[in-house]
């Protein structure tokens, strides 16, 4: 594709940036793999949810609606968060060749620091609604994809919303939001007469999260595997700093930060709560650090380690985002069509040892 846009003639600059659809030929197709019979059906698994149907009519187009082409075909999937590991999501189930409804749901805005990685937005986007954003850049670089953006809480929607769709992928970046998405999607659960799930009502979530190097994929079924709330013991607690640290000895970057957002900032604005998306809130914080490690004498103040330590923030890694990302979106897939056998239960990517 590149080679075809660097040899087409190019009369300015905008032309040069504009870029055709991709062919079916050039992104590919997971159809064929979805039509051939496999040995590995997910029913020969540890965990087997569903029986693999591999059938074509002479079109070479799925033939029954239980054929995994179809499967996939007619799914309406939900990926909540539009972030680093969201972009890459959504980039995998446009290029899968077969999904064509998805709804993306993210509350955030586009910050200058997310285009390192987050690469399905521009500078001309900073500002805006990630998921519209988002979305609006799939729909247009990829033809055949119908992805619906809605930018909010999730906890705006209600259950009604959310059993539209036969699976959910979760690229949240925080516990409490997880939580929620997790007791929601097993609350949709219902039951039959002998107090077993109904099979029809059990909605799949694959959660995926990234933390620096490390990274995990888990694929969740409602009321049969272990869920979220299962696992939160597994979850480092913070580390907390005493304030008298803070207020009398600092000693690292983080702590003179940390005085400047704790203490100074609530004596000078009494009445205001620190935003932490606020450039100018920011850039006040960090010339208060500055000031306080500059006469301690702690090198290492820094714009960016200000906005890590009062979002909280741990370095994001494209190349992590990539690999976990690929494992959920696979995991999807598998969950769909059945084609193979699906992660019992969880993955761990540890990309620094």
């Amino acid at each position: 594709l590149d080679a075809t846009i660097a040899a087409a003639p190019s009369s300015s600059s905008s032309a040069r940036c504009r870029r055709r659809p991709l062919s079916r030929r050039q992104r590919g197709s997971l159809s064929t793999l979805l039509t051939r019979k496999s040995p590995f059906g997910n029913e020969t698994g540890s965990l087997p949810i569903g029986e693999f149907d591999s059938s074509v009519d002479n079109n070479g187009d799925s033939g029954a609606s239980t054929s995994g082409s179809s499967l996939v075909r007619n799914a309406k999937i939900l990926v909540v968060g539009a972030g680093g590991l969201g972009c890459e999501i959504l980039k995998n189930l446009a290029m899968s060749g077969v999904v064509r409804d998805v709804v993306v749901m993210d509350l955030d805005t586009i910050d200058v620091t997310n285009l390192n990685r987050q690469f399905l937005f521009r500078s001309t986007d900073v500002g805006h609604s990630k998921a519209e954003c988002a979305s609006k850049f799939i729909n247009t670089r990829c033809p055949w994809m119908n992805v619906v953006p809605y930018h909010g809480k999730i906890q705006d929607k209600d259950a009604e919303f959310y059993r539209q769709f036969k699976v959910v992928i979760s690229g949240l970046d925080n516990v409490e939001a997880r939580r929620w998405l997790n007791g929601m999607i097993n609350n949709l659960v219902e039951f039959d007469s002998d107090g077993d799930p109904m099979p029809e009502t059990i909605i799949p979530l694959v959660d995926g999260g990234t933390e620096g190097f490390s990274g995990q994929s888990r694929l969740i079924l409602p009321r049969i595997t272990s869920c979220f709330e299962c696992s939160l013991d597994a979850f480092t607690p913070s580390a907390a700093v005493p304030l008298c640290t803070i207020a009398e000895t600092p000693r690292i970057p983080e702590h003179c930060i940390a005085h400047a957002m704790v203490l100074q900032w609530p004596k000078e604005f009494p009445n205001k709560k620190l935003d932490g998306d606020s450039p100018a809130d920011m850039k006040w914080v960090h010339e208060r650090a500055v000031e306080r490690a500059d006469r301690f004498g702690i090198p290492g103040v820094t714009y960016m380690l200000t906005l890590g330590v009062v979002k909280n923030i741990i370095p994001a890694v494209a190349s992590t985002n990539a690999i976990v990302s690929a494992v959920c979106v696979n995991e999807a897939m598998k969950v769909l069509s059945f084609c193979s056998q699906s992660l019992n239960t969880y993955m761990m990517y540890m990309g620094s040892e």
